[in-house]
């Protein structure tokens, strides 16, 4: 089974900032099942629960970003127990530079949430914690689930098994 990962965060250093949503689409036949985990929910057995079943990983830099954040901040190496496919490296292979937003709009992958990128999930999530904002939480949710599912759609479109 594939699953397509993406996590938000509170910044960009595992250091000083915390996973506030890990997103799985997990492909059984031809549909995707969209899981998310939300802190204070985020924990190595609910990942590798959520996880059961899954041969291969695919994400967009998570060789430099999800993974690495996950392993510092929950001591989870996924790269131990599945394969694991930087979709971003099969772009550079393509000529398709850039972020995945950017890569999206290049293959013609829509995306609902258009205005949205890391630095307002970041104060969305902000918003749903300082001020009980359960809208912006829902936000943060849908704009995560965005980029699972389109993480599956550029693995259709760039050809990767």
């Amino acid at each position: 089974m594939r699953c397509y990962l993406d996590i938000e965060t509170t910044g960009l250093s595992p250091k000083n900032a915390e996973i506030t949503v890990v997103g799985l689409a997990l492909e059984r036949g031809p549909m995707l099942e969209v899981v998310q985990l939300v802190s204070p929910g985020i924990e190595e057995r609910s990942i590798r629960a959520a996880l059961e079943g899954v041969k291969t990983i695919y994400t967009y830099n998570g060789h430099r970003f999800d993974l690495p954040f996950l392993r510092k901040r929950l001591g989870i190496h996924l790269e131990k127990s599945f394969v694991h496919c930087d979709l971003m490296f099969s772009c550079w292979q393509q000529e398709l530079k850039g972020g995945l937003k950017r890569v999206e709009q290049k293959l013609d992958i829509r995306r609902r949430l258009k205005d949205i990128n890391g630095w307002m999930a970041v104060q969305l999530w902000r918003d749903y914690v300082e001020n009980g904002d359960t809208e912006a939480l829902q936000t943060l949710l849908d704009y995560n689930q965005e980029d699972v599912v389109n993480l599956h759609a550029l693995r259709i479109r760039l050809n990767v098994p």
